[in-house]
């Protein structure tokens, strides 16, 4: 049996075994070469887990001939790269790419639309798994995700370490795709660590001589150093975290607010974040990028249609209803738009959301855009708003419309039917 002792110092990643000599080559149990070894493997409770090239390797997953090619998944040649296979960054590509610039680096690559709504069923699974490890597991995107396994030693007969590895395993068997895992006693270091060894990696940082080990990173790998701080802090002579180990947390403050006392603190290992399960979702939202610019209400009007569309479908099938609708367009001189509008009853239909985004959609329809999007806020609970749009009788009728239609979609296919508006013109 595995054990569960804190003391433990080696992790068997195929037979979840955990032993103390650190200078074993193979596990004593399996055999198996592929052994984690860390002095605080067996103290640390933290976990991120990371989906490999999440998007792509669900579609390889889905066709087997796909496993060995250069995979892209994105909208288009406008559009940019959502997610590269680990064959495709061999090229030089990787995600948020502009697709041209991603196809020119590698014009054999193949190119797949996004499928969002298979997407979001894996995560949910895999989702699911996390929940059977822990109950503190906290979403950052669809694709990854912290855990705390804080006291979960006497349930799983292991340590935290181990049951990761046993994790990591059983999503790959189940689900048919691949996650990295990062181990640390808090958020940035698990994240930090993650980041290590991917595809289908397993790192540790623990708390020993931490400071040391952060101080060749660069400073954008702390969270929240984006673009613009991170020029901030080089024009002050500031680019990596050994740079910032040189100021107490007060010259960082008096610098840089409050971001100064959060430099100061990751630099040395310190993150006081804790993890917390998902609140339920604000708003729920679609937009498509365009292949060229649109203008004009003969172009725009099916694009919002399906847009809406798309946007009822994911209510329904989380049962939600939405008051306030918002329409966001980005012009070809990359301007974003965004109007919205709430109603008197919460809705989930296509026909109620597409009616007030076009009301919205009027007054800028001169426009040329290369973006459109539809979000639906304010949200409720299906059991509190059931009757929220059954008003009317022409509420009732479009109802009854659109289950019919939702019946027919789910046995013939998303796109087996649909209203004329939705004709896009070439």
């Amino acid at each position: 049996m595995p054990s569960f002792n804190n003391q433990v110092t080696v992790l068997c990643r195929d037979c979840y075994s955990t032993q103390n000599s650190e200078t074993a080559s193979h596990c004593g149990f399996c055999q198996s070469p592929r052994l984690v070894k860390h002095p605080e493997l067996g103290q640390l409770a933290i976990a991120h887990v990371d989906c490999d090239a999440f998007y792509a390797s669900v579609e390889k997953r889905d066709n087997p001939e796909l496993s060995n090619l250069p995979v892209l998944v994105g909208g288009g040649r406008r559009g940019v790269v959502a997610a590269a296979c680990y064959v495709a960054r061999t090229y030089g590509i990787n995600s948020a790419m502009p697709m041209f610039k991603a196809l020119k680096k590698c014009p054999h690559a193949v190119v797949i639309s996004p499928d969002m709504k298979k997407y979001a069923m894996v995560s949910k699974a895999v989702k699911d798994l996390m929940l059977q490890t822990t109950p503190l597991v906290e979403s950052i995107s669809i694709d990854e995700a912290y855990l705390n396994l804080s006291g979960t030693e006497r349930l799983h007969q292991a340590v935290p370490a181990s049951t990761m590895a046993h994790l990591a395993s059983q999503i790959k068997k189940e689900l048919g795709i691949t996650v990295s895992v990062g181990l640390s006693y808090n958020k940035f270091l698990a994240k930090l660590a993650s980041d290590m060894d991917k595809p289908n990696g397993f790192s540790i940082i623990g708390a020993h001589n931490v400071k040391h080990f952060l101080s060749q990173y660069p400073i954008d790998v702390i969270s929240g150093v984006g673009t613009s701080l991170k020029r901030k802090l080089q024009s002050d002579g500031i680019y990596k975290i050994l740079d910032l180990q040189c100021y107490s947390v007060y010259d960082l403050q008096g610098r840089y607010g409050s971001v100064g006392e959060r430099l100061a603190n990751f630099a040395n290992g310190i993150d006081s974040r804790v993890i917390t399960p998902n609140p339920p979702a604000k708003s729920i939202s679609k937009e498509t990028t365009f292949d060229t610019d649109k203008n004009g209400l003969p172009y725009l009007k099916p694009i919002l249609w399906h847009l809406c569309d798309q946007l009822s479908s994911s209510l329904k099938s989380k049962k939600k209803f939405g008051k306030t609708v918002t329409l966001k367009l980005k012009t070809k001189n990359f301007q974003t738009i965004t109007r919205r509008k709430t109603i008197k009853n919460p809705t989930q239909l296509a026909e109620v959301i597409y009616n007030v985004a076009f009301e919205l959609l009027l007054p800028q329809a001169n426009g040329t855009y290369r973006l459109m999007g539809v979000a639906i806020s304010t949200l409720f609970d299906d059991e509190i708003s059931e009757v929220a749009d059954l008003r009317s009788d022409k509420a009732i009728k479009q109802e009854k419309l659109e289950k019919a239609i939702d019946q027919i979609r789910n046995k013939t296919g998303s796109n087996s039917i649909g209203k004329g508006r939705g004709l896009i013109l070439n």
